[in-house]
């Protein structure tokens, strides 16, 4: 499907459920074939690079039916001086860019492959590994796609990325 995007608005209150009805509307809008649906998922907060879909498509092409990419801070401004770097060295990233990240803001499923699986549960936080761990085996993580997200200390999702970063501000303590 080609063709321009559509702002979802739901008042669901839990990250799973919104997921899940921005998938519901996006499948609404395919025409063809499930297998040649890419569902891209990223979050408000986040700035994807020009080529973050084409590199995603690519992928699907190669078999790809799951891929989930890192992310980047955009700022540190909100904690210690000290957390840049234990987050920098706490997020392990392969030599050949594999690695063990799962972030919602940085995921792309193919559509008959996320229905399989059973799509986004309604879950408040953890959506994406859930998820991703429904998924088969030719799912790869891959540092080739990379988007920039908010270093904002307080999320909400409760126990998301914002949490697991301000986690660093208590190493410190």
């Amino acid at each position: 499907m080609r063709g321009k995007g559509e702002v979802v608005i739901t008042d669901a209150g839990i990250v799973g459920c919104a997921r899940a009805a921005a998938a519901r509307r996006a499948l609404g809008r395919c025409n063809g074939m499930l297998s040649l649906c890419w569902l891209a998922h990223t979050d408000a907060d986040c700035i994807v690079p020009e080529d973050w879909l084409v590199k995603q498509l690519l992928l699907a092409e190669e078999g790809v039916e799951a891929a989930a990419g890192i992310i980047s801070v955009d700022t540190f401004c909100e904690h210690g001086p000290e957390v840049q770097e234990r987050f920098h060295i706490s997020y392990l990233i392969n030599t050949d860019g594999r690695h063990s990240h799962v972030h919602g803001a940085n995921l792309g499923i193919r559509a008959d492959a996320y229905l399989e699986a059973g799509g986004w549960a309604n879950l408040a936080s953890a959506e994406d590994h859930d998820l991703w761990n429904r998924l088969g085996e030719a799912r790869i993580s891959t540092a080739a796609l990379r988007v920039t997200t908010s270093g904002r200390r307080i999320g909400r999702a409760p126990h998301g990325f914002a949490d697991a970063l301000a986690a660093h501000n208590e190493a410190l303590a």
